[in-house]
């Protein structure tokens, strides 16, 4: 996976509001953040806060209904003006997702292999199907897929839940998008694929000077990878600071009771 441009993302004052029977519900409540390339920031908090609310805003999918309000600027573009057509180029090629639940990521119908080469050729890194096909076991092997033309060759009920969250990364990196942001990507992973993605992640950064925008409940995933954290509670970042300084002695109430209950809190 070659490097491409460098993406800085800038998010200002953003608001995500949903209409539900009992009202309007800020989602995402005046949020502004920054990540630059080679930098991994941790937006830290529990289920229900607003994190992937966020992370799903700046790729342009709020939900159905949401106002939305604020700038989401990648490298001086305002992705909260765009249509859905530029939007989707954006998606893939210039910001990869990893999402939480690697099936829903993936297509169930069709095998791995066919799904990174239709990647490839629908953000024109390919410009033909054979192409597309020969690249396709390469970017698995970057991801850190053993066997991976067996892999491409197989649907993903056919692989294992870490070949799987594997795959969905090749999926998101196969364009080599500046920036990269990834759901709870170690959810539900043994302690030894957790740390093989983590590490996977570790050297992206350092490699290929992406900027990493990574959501999660997890302290320890926040020390491994986090150059900075923001930690977010009901819509609000509440505060933000380099992560060993933050996790060791938070400021904030909740930051601090919630660094506290978690395995790997202050030290």
């Amino acid at each position: 996976m070659t490097a491409r441009s460098r993406e800085h993302l800038d998010i200002t004052d953003l608001t995500v509001t949903h209409t539900t029977g009992g009202g309007d519900v800020r989602a995402v409540d005046g949020v502004s953040l920054t990540v630059a390339p080679g930098e991994a920031l941790v937006l830290l908090g529990e289920s229900g806060s607003g994190k992937s609310t966020l992370a799903r805003t700046v790729l342009g999918l709020p939900g159905r209904g949401a106002r939305v309000r604020g700038r989401v600027r990648l490298s001086g573009t305002d992705l909260l003006t765009l249509g859905e057509r530029d939007l989707s180029d954006v998606r893939g090629r210039r910001i990869g997702y990893v999402p939480q639940d690697p099936d829903a990521g993936l297509d169930p119908l069709r095998k791995v292999g066919a799904q990174l080469t239709e990647v490839l050729l629908r953000h024109r890194v390919s410009e033909t199907r054979r192409a597309a096909r020969r690249i396709a076991p390469a970017l698995l092997e970057e991801a850190g897929i053993t066997e991976a033309a067996r892999v491409a060759a197989s649907y993903p009920h056919q692989l294992s839940g870490g070949q799987r969250q594997r795959t969905v990364i090749a999926l998101a990196l196969a364009c080599a998008p500046g920036l990269l942001i990834a759901d709870e990507p170690t959810t539900a992973l043994d302690a030894l694929v957790r740390a093989r993605i983590l590490n996977l992640f570790a050297g992206l950064l350092t490699e290929r000077g992406i900027a990493l925008l990574l959501v999660t409940h997890d302290i320890g995933v926040a020390r491994r990878l986090g150059d900075r954290v923001a930690v977010m509670h009901a819509g609000r970042i509440i505060e933000t600071g380099p992560v060993e300084k933050l996790l060791s002695s938070p400021h904030h109430p909740y930051a601090a009771a919630l660094v506290a209950a978690q395995p790997g809190g202050p030290r």
